[in-house]
């Protein structure tokens, strides 16, 4: 037997969250902040309504944490600002003034309270022991039995559409269709027929008629996902659809009524896209009735145990978990996971997959591109570790530096084509992507 880590750890029942109130001038009531986030702009839907053309439509966000408020700066056209120095994120655990655009906003701290942590290990196919995994699956269990719009968040691998599923069998409206709609994947021009169906000879291809996916899941739900990248053209078409509960196809005359219920999800922030133009503030505010942050894997590695043996125990074989030593589980909680939880997954499959009955199972050799063989032919020149600094700092520096000239080359070598450099990298599209976004590579001018 090998020894490794436990699965559960002391569990905390209670954080000590410090949160704050705020006003509008000197004269406004006060308003509490508290875990759920306050959003100050001049839309109308924003928790905090400034009449201020100075002030972008949705400008900031205030949310109470253990270190105090955090104020986060949505991508504002004229920014915000603490004592003279534009933020982009503070935590704020002194009384000051915001300001925004030509708006004072006064801020005071209150006494931290402790919050309770519920004792939910699971939802659904979700699992996690970590402070904000439990009060995600609070949050999530408490708005499955309603039909509000749920926007979820998180990058690539965070197990958005795994939630989303979760939320539709915990409804009561689990025993109809749950309906993907990749947005991601629909060709602008194709997007309005895609999303609302369309008849016969409506447009050039056109050869057959195309239902809906909102009627494919009529009694349902519909799940449409990386909604971030629907054309700016459709997104007033989709809102009309939501607000009326009725869609109609291209080419025909008729509106038909629907009755599903909507979840999103989207790795980009819709809020900074709606202050740059690129996504209307009234669909953001109609879709995120409640908004679900899935965080990524590298902030919660505690919960990284738990994932293998859960993992281990889809595949047939929880008692695999024993062949997992401590010495792999600590370097899966030093690794960066540009893939989340679903490189974890796939890296458990393939380390368990190769492994003899009776062996160690090396999850952390199956890791995206540091895996043996993994790329093209040639990459660029080695490079040396800096033998005057800690071990793990400078193999962490080393594995970096790798994977900028490795990413880069293949960039270079494929075009640009991340088809063809995931091809090449023997990973998926969504891991090349996450490794080009954190090297800043940039590859559009390549094609």
């Amino acid at each position: 037997m090998v020894s490794r880590l436990d699965v559960t750890v002391g569990l905390r029942n209670r954080v000590k969250v410090r949160g704050g109130r705020i006003r509008v001038g000197e004269s406004a009531p006060w308003r509490e902040v508290g875990e759920d986030p306050v959003i100050v702009g001049r839309n109308a839907a924003c928790q905090v309504m400034v009449d201020d053309t100075k002030v972008s439509a949705v400008h900031a966000e205030l949310v109470a944490t253990e270190q105090g408020v955090r104020v986060r700066d949505l991508g504002s056209r004229n920014g915000t600002y603490v004592a003279d120095v534009r933020v982009g994120e503070i935590y704020l655990a002194s009384p000051c003034v915001l300001h925004l655009g030509a708006t004072e906003i006064h801020f005071e701290p209150l006494r931290p309270e402790h919050v309770t942590v519920p004792p939910i290990p699971a939802f659904g196919p979700l699992v996690g022991q970590s402070d904000v995994m439990r009060l995600t699956f609070d949050r999530l269990s408490k708005v499955s039995p309603t039909d509000l719009t749920v926007l979820i968040c998180g990058e690539t691998g965070t197990g958005k559409e795994l939630a989303a599923q979760a939320i539709h069998q915990a409804s009561a409206r689990a025993a109809k269709p749950f309906v993907v709609v990749d947005c991601g994947s629909i060709p602008a021009s194709l997007a309005e027929a895609s999303l609302f169906g369309h008849e016969r000879g409506a447009f050039t291809g056109a050869i057959d008629k195309h239902a809906s996916p909102f009627y494919d899941a009529q009694g349902g739900t519909i799940f449409l996902d990386e909604m971030g990248e629907l054309p700016l053209d459709v997104q007033p078409k989709l809102l009309r659809a939501l607000a009326e509960r009725r869609v109609k196809s291209v080419g025909g005359s008729i509106y038909k009524p629907i009755d599903v219920r909507v979840i999103a999800a989207t790795r980009r922030d819709l809020v900074r896209a709606v202050n740059a133009g690129t996504f209307r503030s009234d669909l953001y505010f109609r879709v995120a009735q409640v908004k679900v942050d899935l965080v990524p894997l590298r902030q919660r590695v505690e919960d990284i145990p738990l994932l293998v043996r859960s993992m281990l125990k889809d595949l047939g074989d929880e008692d695999a978990y024993g062949r997992v030593g401590n010495t792999t589980l600590e370097r899966l909680m030093r690794y960066d996971w540009p893939g989340n939880v679903r490189e974890l997954r796939n890296a458990v499959a393939v380390g368990y997959a190769l492994s003899d009955p009776q062996a160690e199972i090396d999850i952390s050799a199956h890791l995206g591109a540091m895996a043996e063989g993994a790329g093209p032919s040639s990459v660029a020149a080695p490079v040396t570790a800096d033998a005057s600094r800690p071990f793990q700092d400078a193999k962490q520096d080393v594995l970096s530096r790798f994977a900028r000239d490795y990413f880069t080359r293949l960039a270079q070598e494929s075009k640009g084509n991340v088809s063809e450099m995931a091809r090449r990298a023997g990973m998926e599209r969504a891991h090349v992507r996450a490794y080009l976004r954190r090297h800043s590579i940039e590859v559009k001018g390549l094609r």
